[in-house]
């Protein structure tokens, strides 16, 4: 079967595409062809993340933007940002603000854009226009392209035809076919008309997508489109093909919902003489339930997670995942790793499931990951700036943000952990189902002992010891008392912190009594100290506890420092 040409078509038309059939499925079409001939060409890579400034940055376009960065700096290549914003009504100047801080804030540097330039500009759609009109009086010129006079009302009847049918709505009206004449005299009556391309009627286009592999449509179920709309507005895929081919863009790695895009760019850069790019689709984001990732299922972009305290390292980290993987068991990356290990070919096809839970997993390990002086430093100004202190840079902080920030996920939670070491929810724990068998192991007399240790300065002279007074003492309390291990130290967690968990019992009371003896805790804390702490565990009803019975002790309210 031989390759043929459209039928009764103008020059500019006369290019070879493989009609469908059985013989043909093995071989490639002339997209195909002259994709890989720019790619054998040894050419520059530049990729480009061309965003419509109409809405924050979503996490599947943060995505989008990462693996094009990835893409172009592992190739040594350029990585370009290109505004989409003709849609005038939407957007705003103040949504690509947003959208360029959240990428700055992700540490996905542009080589040219709307803020820097480049060889290439503008890097803003809306300031292109003249170069849209341009080619778009070349197509006319060539005959790609024609006038259509057709109106909103015809149209729709074209359209309700098609649906009688069960045809696909492509275009069938007469303008495609019409004389100069009846073109001319539309003309001088004033008649509205849009730009509209022509399709060939038969045969079909194949690409060969760096992640879906080979992709195909026949042309008879597209119709002619229009480029330009009557108001002299360029519609969105032929200023993307325009952009992307002035713009030297030689790989378009974009999202999955684009691919239906592809097969009218595809024609509009044959039109024109253009070599096309490299194609590589995206899949998209999927919530858990498998939906598209949408609102409804929380936060979804960029700036919330920001202000949310999550790190830009771990945003990268977890979106780089979304997808993709070096093969190997290992989850954490840093750019730069990724920027050495990614390659497109590692991109999977099928759809990524975006899990917040272990975002924010990612995210403390990235924080541990920091510098301890930084680390400590951020949860200091945070406690200082929130009131929970009232002054950072001291010992107490530094210990503090030490021993909890291996609980810690996001910066933001630093504030409840302190907030939580401080406080002295004895009653609340008591009276709960998991405090049972610690109540039951005679937790009353363990309680008679340790107000006696306190009152007669023992315990807060073993606290004043530090770490090395704590151990002595307890053992020596375990060895009067003949208990130890987890009958031990289970009681003393109890009644000393008012919980059942939390980190090192030791170390978490050694810091509530520096806190008193200190002064840098603030009203904000909600902090017990020991004599309150004390004064509570003695007004404990416990023949009323061993009953299930409300203790009269339930209604004092402990007093902050």
């Amino acid at each position: 079967m031989a390759a043929s040409t459209f039928m009764g078509s103008p020059s500019w038309l006369r290019i070879r595409l493989l009609p469908s059939g059985p013989q043909r499925l093995g071989r490639r079409a002339l997209s195909s062809r002259v994709s890989a001939a720019a790619a054998d060409a040894g050419g520059p890579v530049r990729v480009r993340f061309a965003p419509s400034p109409t809405g924050n940055l979503h996490v599947g376009g943060a995505r989008t933007a990462l693996f094009n960065y990835l893409f172009a700096r592992s190739r040594g290549g350029k990585f370009v940002l290109r505004v989409e914003d003709t849609d005038l009504e939407r957007s705003t100047k103040k949504s690509e603000e947003a959208v360029l801080s959240d990428l700055a804030w992700l540490g996905l540097d542009w080589d040219e854009g709307p803020d820097i330039g480049g060889e290439f500009g503008p890097y803003r759609q809306s300031e292109r226009n003249s170069l849209y009109k341009q080619h778009a009086e070349k197509l006319m010129e060539s005959g790609a392209v024609y006038r259509c006079f057709c109106s909103s009302e015809e149209l729709e009847k074209m359209k309700e035809t098609s649906n009688r049918m069960k045809l696909p709505p492509v275009y069938m009206g007469k303008w495609a076919t019409a004389s100069d004449a009846e073109v001319q005299q539309e003309l001088e009556k004033g008649t509205p008309y849009t730009y509209r391309f022509r399709v060939p009627k038969e045969g079909f286009l194949k690409i060969n997508d760096l992640i879906r592999g080979e992709v195909s449509w026949n042309l008879n179920t597209l119709g002619d489109f229009v480029i330009m709309r009557s108001n002299g507005q360029p519609v969105y895929n032929f200023c993307v093909t325009v952009d992307d081919a002035t713009m030297r863009i030689s790989h378009v790695i974009r999202a999955e919902e684009h691919l239906p895009n592809t097969l009218r760019q595809a024609l509009i850069y044959k039109a024109l003489g253009f070599a096309m790019p490299l194609f590589a689709h995206v899949s998209l984001i999927l919530a858990p339930d498998k939906s598209k990732l949408s609102k409804r299922h929380g936060a979804t972009s960029v700036g919330q997670y920001k202000e949310m305290g999550y790190l830009p390292q771990a945003m990268v980290n977890y979106l780089a995942l979304l997808g993709w993987g070096d093969g190997t068991e290992n989850e954490f990356f840093t750019i730069d790793d990724l920027v050495e290990k990614f390659t497109i070919n590692r991109v999977n096809k099928s759809g990524a499931v975006f899990d917040a839970t272990k975002l924010k997993w990612m995210n403390g390990q990235h924080l541990r990951s920091l510098p301890s002086d930084l680390l400590i430093k951020d949860f200091e100004d945070r406690w200082r700036n929130t009131g929970i202190l009232l002054e950072s840079e001291s010992d107490f902080a530094k210990e503090a943000a030490e021993l909890l920030k291996e609980g810690i996920d996001l910066v933001t939670d630093a504030d409840a952990a302190l907030c939580n070491l401080l406080s002295y929810p004895l009653q609340d724990t008591l009276s709960s189902d998991e405090a049972k068998p610690v109540v039951e192991d005679k937790l009353s007399e363990v309680a008679s002992a340790l107000i006696s240790a306190y009152d007669s300065g023992e315990l807060g002279q073993a606290l004043a010891e530090g770490d090395d007074g704590w151990k002595k003492w307890v053992k020596s309390f375990g060895k009067t008392h003949k208990r130890k291990g987890k009958s031990l130290f289970m009681p003393l967690r109890v009644l000393l912190t008012g919980k059942l968990h939390g980190p090192a019992m030791g170390s978490a009371i050694l810091l509530v009594h520096k806190a008193g003896a200190s002064g840098v805790v603030g009203p904000q804390s909600g902090f017990v100290s020991l004599d309150e702490r004390f004064k509570i565990l003695r007004e404990v009803d416990w023949d009323s506890l061993q009953k299930g019975q409300e203790s009269p002790a339930e209604s004092a309210v402990p007093v902050a420092s």
